[in-house]
């Protein structure tokens, strides 16, 4: 199947591109991979790591407000299996300024650290192997 192979692009707007640099480029460790401004009345930032298989964009149309995320069960999950790695990305995030937060589905808490973004999307960074390679 096509999509298998496929990269993902996980886009979303944003009201403030340059509030949300700091949690994704130095907490999370994302490079900046390519940005564009007043595309069309776009501001935009893609965000990640040159040979994931995904990337994030956030956006920001001009004269346009999104506020923040609609409630706090809004997760990207980075399953990070190794006790090293996880404990790595959790004190990048904390040296970064980045506290975790409860998450909302106790679940989480018991398998890795949430933070929460400026917009109020958080982040799950868990201590396992993901779902297809758990079995």
């Amino acid at each position: 199947m096509a999509l298998s192979t496929a990269h993902i692009r996980i886009a979303r707007p944003t009201d403030n591109i340059d509030a949300l640099l700091p949690f994704y480029r130095d907490g999370l460790g994302f490079e900046t991979l390519g940005s564009f401004a007043n595309h069309e009345g776009f501001d935009g930032v893609m965000l990640g790591h040159p040979s994931a298989g995904y990337h994030l964009e956030f956006t920001k149309c001009r004269g346009h407000e999104v506020g923040r995320a609609p409630t706090q069960d809004h997760l990207l999950i980075f399953y990070l299996p190794e006790q090293a790695a996880h404990a790595d990305a959790v004190q990048r995030m904390e040296r970064a300024g980045f506290a975790p937060v409860p998450s909302y589905n106790p679940y989480w808490d018991r398998v890795g650290k949430t933070f929460e973004d400026p917009d109020g999307y958080r982040v799950v960074l868990a201590q396992m192997a993901p779902p297809h390679l758990s079995a």
